[in-house]
């Protein structure tokens, strides 16, 4: 899922940049491009794959 919204978050970053769209200090296209790559690194991580929890004694 994280990977999902890297990839969305760079496309985004890329068309500001294209478009060389004026935008206001905070959303420029490389603090866009950072969100997308903290995104990556913590899906690298294993932030978002859904640990499980085993119940019961192994035998």
């Amino acid at each position: 899922m994280l990977a999902i919204v890297s990839a969305i978050l760079f496309f985004l970053a890329f068309l500001i940049n294209a478009a060389d769209i004026s935008t206001n200090d905070t959303f420029t296209s490389t603090n866009v491009m950072l969100l997308g790559l903290t995104a990556l690194a913590l899906h690298l991580a294993g932030v978002g794959s859904g640990w499980s929890v085993r119940s019961g004694r192994r035998r």
